[in-house]
């Protein structure tokens, strides 16, 4: 390990997204440990899908980490986690947000922020079970699915420009 792999904080993070109806009200929701430390966060949108909110708590995990930090960040998303650790986001990047040449890839808004948020950080992708008895994806979980019934007003405007 290297003085600046040590020099770095390391953080746990779990991760999950809701959606009531995909499309339909949604959620997302974090928790974040350090150093015996914990912080939730959560929030949502009238209308977005069950993959954005995804991507978006990841996107607001990593986003809340005031430096970088070498974080484990658990999902039980395998969209999210198979499409950072096994390059499929990077390859669409590099694509101009295309998965092939006849398919556009999807939530490009998101991947586009997640992608950079990514690179200030050293992350190992874990997926976990859902619903499986993981006490924080299950928090997550439930704090996802509140978030996804408590905010009528709220835009997702990346959502809504791809169905413009």
């Amino acid at each position: 390990m290297t003085p600046k792999e040590r020099a770095l904080p390391e953080v746990t993070v779990y991760t999950d997204g809701a959606c009531l109806g995909n499309p339909g009200p949604g959620g997302w929701a974090a928790v974040l440990l350090f150093q015996g430390n914990r912080k939730e966060l959560s929030g949502g949108f009238a209308q977005t899908t069950n993959n954005r909110m995804e991507l978006t708590a990841a996107l607001e995990a990593l986003e809340a980490l005031k430096r970088p930090c070498r974080v484990k960040l658990h999902s039980d998303s395998q969209y999210l986690v198979n499409a950072v650790s096994k390059g499929w986001a990077e390859g669409w990047r590099k694509r101009g947000w295309m998965r092939n040449k006849k398919e556009k890839a999807l939530n490009s808004d998101l991947w586009e922020k997640l992608l950079s948020a990514i690179s200030r950080h050293e992350i190992e992708w874990v997926w976990v079970r859902g619903h499986s008895g993981n006490p924080e994806n299950e928090r997550c979980d439930e704090l996802a699915v509140q978030a996804s019934q408590g905010h009528p007003e709220a835009v997702d405007q990346g959502f809504l420009d791809t169905k413009g």
